[in-house]
């Protein structure tokens, strides 16, 4: 997947902890160890990663039921004996996840952000220790001890990058990827529902030895979904998330269109079997959408694109630009995760208000 560059910003500071002994640390001398000989390590990037860290939070009395716990993700066997401790994540998507999940005291480093966290997480997301803007190096990933690296997408998980996920586990260091976001397309869905998206949840709590935490979080969203009504003009839509000359969209199988049809949009680049895809203002333009979704981050704001759009000639004759028939999405939420449902419900009002004339 494809992504306008991420401008950087000062890593948060965090206060050291108490190194723990053991497994973690003999973990980390040896993940050292195999970097020095294989030079597979991206550079390191300075951080929040603690110079020592306590063992962590204890898991609750009841736990570590289901446990040891084996599962198959994107192809690769993730066992782990008992719930995670450390927890790093990767991408806002997985962040997201866990804090939603209540385990975000676990957490000891993050990477990648892709925007603010919402607002019933955003106190307890602030306080988190940030590894690096984008994907941390293996190294920096393993200074903060993990058990389990948690990735929003799985080309993180690399040597160039947070680490191979081999040898991550050859070191007892489970990861885990977004099921959606697996590259090979036998391992992740045809096309993305939000049963799909409720199935990571489950999952990632069973992960966590969470799962009643999963439940009530499944509950609840399967009652917020089911209050979102759909638009029933049959109107068409431009899922615009990045580019200028040409335009990378939401195409037929990913999040945007889940959450498309969720609001009785339909997708003009649903026939492009992609998650995400780069399409043609040309083809944009014979199409001429009812209204244009506009993802906005901090490196490509909506503000920035209704700029282009309205400026550029390929656009600016657009009825949705000429209109201003313009929905918003934040870019964290255009990915799968605990954000979907809301962001379905934010577009279906978005969408209710809007004067068609």
């Amino acid at each position: 997947m494809r992504l306008d560059p991420v401008p950087p910003r000062v890593p948060r500071a965090t206060p050291p902890l108490a190194r723990p002994r053991g497994r973690h640390a003999a973990a980390a001398t040896a993940f050292v160890a195999v970097l020095a000989l294989t030079g597979c390590a991206g550079s390191t990037t300075p951080g929040g990663a603690p110079d020592d860290a306590s063992a962590g939070p204890p898991a609750t009395s009841d736990a570590t039921t289901g446990f040891p716990l084996t599962l198959e993700n994107c192809g690769v066997e993730v066992t782990l004996d008992a719930p995670p401790e450390r927890v790093v994540t990767i991408k806002s998507s997985a962040t997201e996840m866990v804090l939603a999940l209540g385990a975000g005291e676990r957490i000891v480093g993050t990477g990648f952000p892709d925007g603010p966290a919402p607002a019933e997480l955003a106190d307890e997301a602030g306080d988190l220790p940030v590894l690096s803007d984008k994907v941390p190096a293996a190294e920096v990933v393993l200074e903060a001890l993990p058990d389990l690296v948690y990735a929003g997408w799985e080309s993180n998980l690399t040597a160039e990058g947070a680490g191979d996920r081999a040898v991550l586990a050859d070191l007892g260091v489970a990861t885990y990827v977004s099921p959606s976001a697996c590259k090979d397309p036998a391992h992740r869905p045809e096309r993305l529902s939000f049963d799909d998206v409720f199935a990571e949840i489950t999952e990632t709590a069973a992960l966590l030895g969470v799962p009643d935490e999963g439940a009530a979080l499944v509950a609840e969203q399967r009652e917020a979904l089911a209050a979102v009504e759909p638009d029933d003009r049959g109107l068409t839509a431009l899922w615009y998330s990045s580019g200028t000359d040409v335009p990378y969209v939401g195409a037929g199988i990913g999040a945007p269109q889940m959450l498309l049809d969720a609001v009785g949009l339909t997708n003009i680049a649903a026939g492009v079997p992609d998650t995400w895809a780069s399409f043609s203002w040309e083809q944009v333009a014979q199409d001429d959408p009812d209204v244009i979704v506009l993802v906005d981050s901090a490196w490509n704001s909506a503000d920035k694109k209704r700029e282009l759009l309205a400026t550029s000639p390929a656009t600016a004759n657009l009825t949705a630009v000429r209109a201003e028939r313009y929905l918003v999405v934040p870019f964290a939420a255009s990915e799968a995760g605990v954000r979907n449902v809301e962001a379905a419900a934010d577009l279906a009002e978005q969408l209710a208000a809007l004067d068609l004339g």
